[in-house]
């Protein structure tokens, strides 16, 4: 079945303005003009953010829906495609959020825009450990992008949580995945991206 619904989430103090963000929404909204596509501004607390979004696609065709997720959103979509059984594609997704954020607990700014500036409160470290999930992921569902030049996460640790899921590990590149053209194409033909 054609992927009909797409949500893509951004990672931790990024936005929907982010590169890859819009690469995607620019690139859907040009070749797959029926498919929809939903990127929120995900709020700083956890479990605000995964209401925002089970609020959000609770109407959506869970079977031909697909999720998107860069670091922390990586995370969020791992849980999502869980719940909802969709197909996911992550991009040097965030293994252990808890343990890492907790040394940015204060105030934070927006990559993309540093006036724009939220608290990062210490009740948020036990929501990320609220939803954690511990499984392997089923490698038909899920394509996983892991760059072993990620200079914030450790790519050994992807790589070891998602071992089901065959990840693909790119030599080099970066966090950002600045070479992140290169793999949409690959990405849609994964998600089978309904064409009208």
């Amino acid at each position: 079945m054609p992927v009909t619904h797409v949500l893509y989430l951004h990672g931790f103090r990024s936005s929907p303005q982010s590169a890859k963000a819009r690469q995607m929404a620019s690139r859907v909204q040009t070749e797959y003009p029926g498919v929809t596509w939903w990127c929120p501004q995900l709020p700083p607390s956890p479990q605000a953010a995964m209401a925002l979004l089970r609020q959000g696609i609770a109407d959506w065709p869970k079977a031909s829906m697909a999720v998107i997720g860069s670091s922390l959103g990586g995370f969020y979509a791992t849980w999502v495609a869980e719940h909802t059984g969709c197909k996911a594609v992550l991009l040097n997704p965030a293994v252990d959020p808890a343990r890492d954020l907790a040394r940015y607990i204060g105030e934070q700014t927006n990559w993309q825009n540093p006036e724009e500036r939220f608290f990062f409160e210490p009740a948020f470290i036990g929501e990320l450990q609220a939803l954690t999930l511990r499984n392997q992921p089923p490698p038909e569902r899920y394509r996983v992008i892991i760059a072993k030049g990620d200079e914030v996460l450790d790519w050994r640790e992807m790589a070891g949580r998602y071992a089901s899921a065959q990840p693909t590990l790119l030599e080099g590149g970066d966090h950002a995945l600045s070479d992140f053209d290169a793999h949409i194409d690959g990405i849609f033909a994964f998600l089978g991206l309904l064409r009208i």
